[in-house]
């Protein structure tokens, strides 16, 4: 009220403030106190009242929100308009619109669609739970039996011609338009139609023990609702033997899952990353353990770093950023290969900001920051104090300024930066990879960056500037600063990969997210990142098919579709990631390790873990509480304790909620299998990374043997891909112009109707007669003189034409348009049965020809082509252009289904 006396009501600014205050953790949280709050108030009726105000608040802001959500979206639409406008003028697509112009062309043209019926004779799709709804819109429209049929929910399928599979199970691409209820309806429409639906339940990858964990965990929460669309579930049953000694389902225990606070997500997420390391050391070092890999049946083999997967379901964490880097730690720290597929925190990496800083010193050397970065970074190394004492007696680090007479212990910063000026100089010159490549030889950094922690990754990252500089080039871009400045707007903008350190097939324990490893398996899975939540508290999006509605966040702000289905959208997210939680489990073919809190006070784990993305797999690994305490041994095992957490608060001991470490028994018969509990004192935690023995290892002279033997597979190599690439140059499919066409002896069929003008006299040569193509090619069919007039001064002046030619290329202009032929074309364009400049592609007898037809329509009298020549190109190339004309006639003619007339139009 005091501000609202000296102005006028701010309403943005008072709603801006009350949604802070509704944002608010410190106002959010009520204060504990004594039970008056003040004389005659009692602290619990303040705490009720402020209650009730946090929820007005709440309601308050969500309606705000989505009036703001509202307006932006109808700003964007201009945004959206100019973004298809772009795309049309650069003759641009990005990758929905290739979807969605596909899906118009097949649904909006009977003869399209006809034409491609009868061409797909039969259709396989794969992992029909991923398609999308304008996927599954082309392929059944591709698929119907009636060419006339344009809706695909009436389509009748042709029998035997659509073969899909699909498990529902495994729908996890919800952010991509792909979910279970289009599946469903999908099947119900082609079970309708007569296809044949069949329920394939034998798994042919993980041992049977680990499908009974799967079958046992959801059952019970796989349950066919089509209100969350969660799918129905089908037991797995089994084809491999299970091994009698080693385990299949681990149960990794957190060894020090508590803060103060009890369990909590911090205190899990900074002890699992070291406990995952020092189990998949002792798997590798000390386990004896063996798995069989896909295509060599039940063959065993010695487990392997390559056959270890780490499944994660994000790689950042808000706030703390990268989720992998703490689990790559701990590999490297013990000296195990590993591989981060996928990751996207190339821009934040420590070597990468080296590089960014001393490009940035080569093409601003005035920049005096970056230029002191690239001296006190990895590249140079050169202390503060020599930096400091340079900069005291000379007053400045320029490449461009260096000083003759520089002390002895100074000499090193004048080295460095006579490296910088050098290439700093030739920059431009020379292409930006090389003056990369001369920047790390001349420093020496390939041995600096491979010896640190996690070498190969930043040796690998380094150079792949170097590939994003050699892809930048091959652009046809030739300019370092530009380069540059792309590199440091990706740096602050966006996310992208690391540079992956080992091809496909080669050694390390592989990381990457259950999205990239669906249709994958892997001899041994470990779960990580175990408190990632199953879905989101405040869903972000609502689509509606039946009312064509898709409604998203935008900049934060909840859209009120959004918030009226938030429950329906929340449910639906958590269905998705029950599946998510199966597709992981399901990647193992003989081990599957769930990282766990021993601590078991609600029968599947602490209430904390209700919420994480391994939740679905906690009621198949927690025993009944009278069996925690009386496992059997775990064979192939190290011998285990009895308390499976490593460290409580103040000490305490294990409880009669702790399950004990060992081999816990659940179900039975077929449905029987084994969970060993680890006992994480048994693990080598807190190991710290060695450098001197890793260095020596990686600077030593190679083995002369394996160096032959590696060098004779490169070469093997690239012979192989040589071969390769010259059969892959041989086309499949030979390409011809119409022009080639035209001249070649082959016959081609059909009259021409050479049309003439009457003429005046008027200019000649190739000048004149580019000027008529241009306008006629630009100008609409109705044009009037001023706009002929206009066209042609434009043109003109393109070509450096005289007035006489531009005045002449007008009347010429404006004769052709008043011929008959030329009236039929304006009436076909009203129709939108009129062309112009038309691209033409066809076969002919395996070959593709390609040309470009300058007018083609169609009326009454059936389909016509014309091309406009001037006397000069008819005076000497008569046959050939009759004959490229009919070529076009030709292909009009196969793709409309009726005669074309050709046109010669003497301009």
């Amino acid at each position: 009220d005091t501000v609202e006396k000296s102005r006028a009501r701010d309403n943005d600014g008072l709603e801006a403030r009350l949604i802070e205050l509704a944002k608010s953790r410190d106002f959010r949280i009520a204060r504990k106190g004594a039970p008056s709050y003040g004389p005659g108030l009692p602290r619990d009726q303040v705490i009720a009242a402020h209650s009730r105000l946090l929820l007005l608040l709440r309601e308050f802001a969500a309606r705000a929100d989505a009036d703001l959500a509202a307006l932006l979206a109808s700003e964007l639409r201009d945004s959206i308009a100019a973004y298809d406008a772009l795309k049309r003028r650069t003759g641009k697509l990005d990758f929905f619109d290739l979807l969605v112009r596909a899906r118009n062309l097949l649904r909006d043209n009977a003869g399209v669609r006809d034409d491609l019926q009868r061409r797909f004779t039969h259709i396989f799709v794969d992992e029909f739970q991923d398609t999308e709804p304008l996927q599954v819109e082309v392929l059944m429209l591709l698929a119907s039996v009636d060419a006339a049929v344009s809706d695909w929910r009436r389509v009748s399928v042709v029998p035997g011609k659509l073969f899909i599979v699909g498990d529902p199970k495994q729908a996890i691409y919800r952010f991509r338009r792909a979910d279970v209820a289009l599946y469903y309806e999908v099947k119900d429409r082609l079970v309708g139609c007569g296809a044949l639906a069949l329920e394939l339940t034998t798994s042919f990858r993980s041992v049977p023990f680990i499908q009974n964990f799967v079958n046992s965990a959801f059952t019970r929460i796989m349950d066919t609702n089509r209100e969350t669309l969660q799918a129905e579930y089908v037991p797995l049953t089994p084809h491999r033997e299970q091994p009698s000694a080693q385990p299949s389902v681990v149960a990794l225990s957190v060894p020090e899952p508590y803060s103060l606070r009890g369990v909590t997500g911090v205190a899990v997420e900074k002890s699992l990353p070291d406990a995952v390391g020092a189990f998949v050391d002792w798997v590798l070092t000390k386990s004896g353990w063996s798995v069989t890999e896909r295509g060599a049946g039940e063959e065993r083999v010695q487990v392997q770093a390559r056959h270890i997967c780490l499944m994660f379901r994000r790689f950042e964490k808000w706030m703390t950023g990268d989720i992998t880097r703490a689990y790559s730690d701990a590999f490297q720290a013990r000296g195990i290969a590993h591989v981060l597929v996928g990751g996207k925190s190339f821009h934040e990496r420590e070597e990468v900001g080296t590089m960014r800083a001393a490009l940035s010193a080569l093409e601003w050397p005035d920049d005096a920051l970056s230029v002191y970065a690239t001296l006190r970074g990895s590249l140079f190394a050169i202390n503060d104090a020599d930096l400091l004492a340079y900069r005291t007696q000379f007053g400045y680090w320029h490449p461009f300024r260096i000083p003759q007479d520089v002390p002895q212990h100074l000499r090193a910063v004048k080295h460095s930066l006579e490296v910088l000026r050098e290439l700093s100089r030739r920059r431009n010159l020379r292409p930006i990879v090389e003056t990369i490549h001369q920047l790390l030889t001349a420093t020496r950094a390939h041995a600096g960056f491979v010896m640190r922690p996690a070498g190969e990754q930043a040796l690998a990252n380094v150079l792949h500037i170097a590939e994003l500089a050699r892809q930048y080039e091959s652009r046809g871009a030739v300019s370092f600063r530009g380069f540059l400045e792309e590199l440091i707007e990706a740096a602050e903008e966006g996310k992208q990969p690391e540079a992956t350190i080992y091809e496909e097939g080669s050694e390390g324990v592989r990381m990457m997210s259950v999205h990239r490893a669906k249709g994958l398996e892997f001899p041994i899975v470990i779960l990580a990142d175990i408190t990632c939540k199953i879905a989101r508290d405040d869903p972000d999006r609502h689509l509606d098919a039946e009312r064509r509605l898709c409604a998203v966040k935008l900049a934060g702000w909840t859209p009120q579709d959004v918030v009226e289905h938030a429950a329906e959208e929340h449910g639906r997210d958590l269905a998705e990631g029950v599946r998510i939680a199966y597709v992981a489990a399901t990647r193992a073919r003989d081990v599957l390790v769930v990282p766990v809190i021993g601590d078991d006070p609600t029968g599947s784990g602490p209430q904390i873990a209700e919420s994480w993305w391994v939740a679905p797999l906690y009621s198949a690994l927690y025993p009944a509480e009278p069996k925690r305490a009386n496992p059997a041994r775990a064979c192939m095992c190290p011998d285990f304790g009895i308390d499976s957490v490593l460290k409580r608060p103040d000490g305490e001991p294990a409880n009669e909620t702790t399950v004990r470490p060992g081999a816990h028994g659940f179900g039975a018969g077929a449905s029987a299998y084994n969970v060993v509990w680890w006992d994480p004192k048994t693990l080598d935690l807190g190991k710290a990374p060695s450098f001197s023995i890793r260095q020596q290892e990686l600077l030593e002279k190679g083995n002369d043997d394996v160096v032959e033997r590696r060098l004779e597979h490169y070469q093997r190599w690239k012979q192989e891909r040589e071969d390769l690439l010259s059969r892959g140059s041989v086309p499949g499919i030979c390409f011809e112009t119409a022009s080639e066409r035209a001249k070649s002896r082959i016959p081609v069929a059909g009259d021409v109707q050479v049309i003439e003008i009457s003429r005046e006299a008027r200019p000649v040569g190739p000048r004149f007669g580019t000027l008529v193509h241009t306008i006629l090619a630009s100008i609409a069919l109705d044009a009037g003189e001023a706009d002929i007039a206009a066209t042609a001064q434009l043109e003109g002046r393109i070509l450096g034409a005289p007035y006489e030619e531009v005045r002449a290329a007008v009347t010429t202009v404006k004769a052709a348009l008043q011929h008959p032929l030329l009236e039929r074309a304006r009436e076909s364009a009203a129709r939108g049965e009129c062309y112009r400049e038309l691209p033409l592609t066809w076969c002919a007898n395996g070959v593709l020809i390609e040309g470009v037809a300058d007018l083609v329509f169609g009326d009454h009298q059936g389909w016509s082509v014309v091309d406009f020549k001037t006397d000069q190109e008819l005076a000497t190339e008569l046959e050939r252009y009759r004959r490229q004309v009919l070529i076009y006639a030709a292909a009009i003619s196969k793709a409309r289904h009726r005669e074309s007339a050709a046109f010669l139009f003497r301009v």
